[in-house]
C-alpha cells in the first residue's frame, strides 16, 4: 500500500505542468517604454495595450518572463533624457521609444541596447538612422507617417474648405520633427496655398500667433505633431473663435474637439512593433529588421466641430470617412 502511494506521488510530480516549471526557471526579460506623451492620454494607453497584447500573443507574459518599465515624459526634453538614462541603467533588454524625440533621447544614452521606435516620419530625414532597409547601430522601428500621408493633410483641408489660400503650420519648435515640412510645403505649392510656419511654445504664444494669422481672411490650420496639451486646448478655442478649419495628425485630437484628422492606425503600429521586440529578445540583430512603414490610415471627422465654425462638409468626404463623430 505504501509502495503504491509512493508511485502515485512520483507520477504526480512528473506530471507537474510544464508551464509552472517554466515559470520558475525562465529568465525574465526587461522591456523599457519611453513614451513622449502624458500618462493620462487615452490614445497612448490604447497603443500600449496593443503592444502588450502583441507581446502576450508571442509568449511574453508580464510577471512570468517579461517585465515592462513604463516612463511617461510628456514633451519635456529634460525629463525624456533622464528617463532614457534610467532605462539604460536598469539593464533593459529592449527600449520601445514612442516618438522621434524619445528615440533620439534613447540613442543619446546607449549605442548597444536595441531601440524600437513607434512613431514619426522618415527616420533618415529626422536623423535617427541612415539606412531603412538595413538599419545600422542599435535603432529600427515603425514610422507613423509617410510623405504621401503628410501631403494629404493639406489636400483634405483644401477639400473641406476650398476658399483657403493661407495655412498656418502650427508646431512646437522645441520638439518638432522638421521632416514634416518638406512634403507639406510641396503640397502647398501644388495647391496654390501659402504655408506659414507658426511656432508656439505655450498658450500665450498660441493666442498671439493665431490672432495675428486670423487677422487676414481665407485661412486654415494644419497642426504639425505634437503640440503641448495646454497649447492644443487653446488652439481648439481659437479655431472656433476665428472660424478656422483645421486638420490634425491623430484621431485623439479630433475626439477632443478638432475638425478632422488623417492618420495612421496607431494601435496597429504597436502590435507590429511587438513582433520586433519579440525577435530582438530572441537574439535577432537590429540590422536584420528593416524599418517598417504604415499600412493602415484612418480619416476621422468631427461634425460637431464643423458646425461650431459654420462649415458644411462635402457629403462625399463624410461618406469616405472611417469614423464620423457627431
Amino acid at each position: 500500500m505504501r509502495r503504491r502511494r509512493f508511485i502515485i506521488l512520483l507520477a504526480g510530480a512528473t506530471a507537474w505542468p510544464l508551464a509552472s516549471r517554466a515559470q520558475q526557471g525562465e529568465r525574465v526579460r526587461r522591456v523599457g517604454i519611453l513614451a513622449g506623451q502624458a500618462e493620462d492620454d487615452p490614445a497612448t494607453r490604447a497603443n500600449l495595450a496593443a503592444l502588450r497584447e502583441g507581446l502576450a500573443k508571442l509568449g511574453w507574459i508580464e510577471d512570468r518572463n517579461l517585465r515592462i518599465d513604463l516612463h511617461f515624459t510628456g514633451s519635456n526634453p529634460n525629463r525624456m533624457r533622464a528617463n532614457a538614462a534610467e532605462l539604460v541603467s536598469l539593464a533593459t533588454d529592449v527600449i520601445v521609444a514612442s516618438g522621434v524625440q524619445a528615440a533620439q533621447a534613447a540613442q543619446e544614452q546607449t549605442k548597444t541596447i536595441p531601440i524600437v521606435f513607434t512613431a514619426g516620419n522618415d527616420p533618415v530625414s529626422n536623423g535617427l538612422l541612415q539606412n531603412t532597409a538595413r538599419p545600422e547601430g542599435n535603432t529600427t522601428g515603425f514610422t507613423s507617417t509617410v510623405d504621401s500621408l503628410i501631403g494629404k493633410w493639406l489636400e483634405l483641408l483644401k477639400e473641406v474648405a476650398p476658399h483657403i489660400t493661407r495655412v498656418a503650420l502650427v508646431f512646437n519648435p522645441q520638439t518638432v520633427n522638421v521632416g514634416y515640412f518638406r512634403p507639406i510645403e510641396a503640397a502647398a505649392s501644388r495647391l496654390g496655398v501659402q504655408a506659414l510656419k507658426t511656432p508656439v511654445r505655450d498658450p500665450l504664444e498660441t493666442v498671439r500667433a493665431i490672432d495675428a494669422f486670423a487677422a487676414e481672411p481665407n485661412g486654415g490650420l494644419l497642426v504639425v505633431p505634437v503640440l503641448p496639451e495646454d497649447s492644443f486646448q487653446m488652439l481648439l478655442r481659437l479655431a472656433v473663435q476665428h472660424r478656422l478649419p483645421a486638420i490634425h495628425g491623430n484621431r485623439r485630437q479630433v475626439a477632443a474637439g478638432g475638425l478632422m484628422s488623417y492618420a495612421t492606425d496607431f494601435p496597429d503600429i504597436y502590435r507590429r512593433a511587438a513582433t520586433y521586440v519579440d525577435r530582438l529578445l530572441r537574439g535577432a540583430k537590429v540590422s536584420e529588421l528593416p524599418v517598417q512603414f504604415p499600412t493602415k490610415f484612418e480619416l476621422v471627422i468631427n461634425l460637431k466641430s464643423a458646425k461650431a465654425i459654420g462649415l458644411t462638409l462635402p457629403p462625399t468626404l463624410v461618406d469616405r470617412a472611417d469614423e464620423v463623430i457627431e
